[in-house]
Parts: C-alpha cells; sequence; structure tokens
C-alpha cells in the first residue's frame, strides 16, 4: 500500500514539474527580448502595448515579426509536446492517475504555455494575446484542424484587413469544426478546449482595434 501511495506521489510530482516547464516556455517574453536586444526597444511601450508578433510586426517591421512568431507558435508546441516525454518515457503510470490519456496532459501543459505567454512571470506578467503561442498548440493537438482554421484567418485577414478579427474567428472556427463528424475528436475534452481557447482569445481581442 505504501509503495502505491509513494508511487502515485511521484507521478503527480512528475506532472507537476512538467506544468510548470510549460508554463514557464510559454512565458518566454520573445518579443521583449528580440526588440529590446537587437533594436532597444520594449515593444509594450509602441503600437498597441502588447508583447506579441502582430505588434512586433508594426513596431520592428517584417524580419523581427516572422522571428517572434516563429518562437511563440514554436515554444506552444513544445509546452504541448512535454506530454510525450510524461507517456514517452513512462513517468506516469496510467493506473495511479485519473488523467490517463494523453490529450489531457496536453490540453494542460498546452494551455499553461498560453496563460504564461499571457501573463509572462520574466517581464512583470505583461505579454501578448496568446494567439501565435495557442497557434502552436493546437497544432500539437489536432493538426488538420488547426489548418483549417489557419486559412480562415488568412482569408479574413486579406478580405477585410484585420489581424483580430481574423484571430478570433480562426479561434472560434476551431471547436465548431471539432462539431462536424469529419473533424469530431475521439475525446469531447478537446472540444471543450477549443471553446474555452476561444472564449479566451476573444477576451484579450477586446480592446484591440488592429
Amino acid at each position: 500500500m505504501f509503495f502505491v501511495f509513494l508511487n502515485m506521489t511521484i507521478d503527480v510530482l512528475y506532472v507537476i514539474v512538467g506544468a510548470i516547464i510549460a508554463y514557464l516556455l510559454g512565458s518566454i517574453p520573445t518579443a521583449v527580448w528580440y526588440g529590446k536586444t537587437f533594436h532597444g526597444i520594449d515593444v509594450r511601450q509602441h503600437g498597441s502595448g502588447n508583447a506579441g508578433a502582430t505588434n512586433t510586426f508594426r513596431v520592428l517591421g517584417k524580419r523581427a515579426g516572422v522571428v517572434v512568431m516563429a518562437a511563440d507558435i514554436l515554444k506552444g508546441f513544445m509546452a504541448t509536446e512535454l506530454a510525450w516525454v510524461l507517456v514517452g518515457w513512462n513517468l506516469v503510470d496510467y493506473d495511479h492517475l485519473l488523467l490517463y490519456k494523453l490529450v489531457f496532459y496536453k490540453l494542460i501543459f498546452g494551455m499553461l504555455a498560453v496563460v504564461g505567454h499571457i501573463f509572462p512571470v520574466y517581464v512583470g506578467f505583461r505579454g501578448g494575446k496568446g494567439v501565435a503561442t495557442l497557434l502552436g498548440m493546437m497544432l500539437a493537438v489536432d493538426y488538420q484542424t488547426t489548418l483549417i482554421s489557419v486559412g480562415i484567418f488568412l482569408i479574413v485577414l486579406l478580405v477585410f484587413r484585420y489581424v483580430s478579427l481574423g484571430s478570433m474567428l480562426a479561434a472560434l472556427s476551431f471547436p465548431l469544426l471539432l462539431l462536424i463528424p469529419r473533424f469530431k475528436p475521439d475525446d469531447p475534452a478537446v472540444i471543450i478546449f477549443g471553446f474555452l481557447m476561444s472564449a479566451v482569445v476573444m477576451i484579450t481581442h477586446q480592446k484591440n482595434n488592429y
């Protein structure tokens, strides 16, 4: 009995450590550090005041914007894929934890990365809107549906010229697409996550006019 409890405790500790790492990865303020390092500028003091890829494009130009966007997508993807470390390295015993499916770990770690991007511990909890990091997470969870959502974003951007509108509609399209039998995931938790994340995007963009 003691060893079962000990193993369960170790499993929980691994999950907690993974969650902390996921948040810290998401918290990496790519836009802030890049702007200060290569341009001597804190992007949060210019443009929309957000530490994200869109404001980086606006303030520092295309090259900086591409670098920041790629890094923000990557950190979301990497944080989400930490779930494979727990599973692939057999660090957790599914008999000991209620969170027995890989997708649950992905959703937890990915959401923490998005939270980290919005509230980064390294720079006073003033980050960006989390869209690029969320994109990285979505690619790790369901890349096919995500690519369709990206297509919707690009269409809206080309037609209306508003990044924020494209981001919101793309975020909302993700869970809506999952309701269609063709894209319906095996686990309904992914659909719930999709609606929660789309709500986060709506909230973080409510004051954005760009």
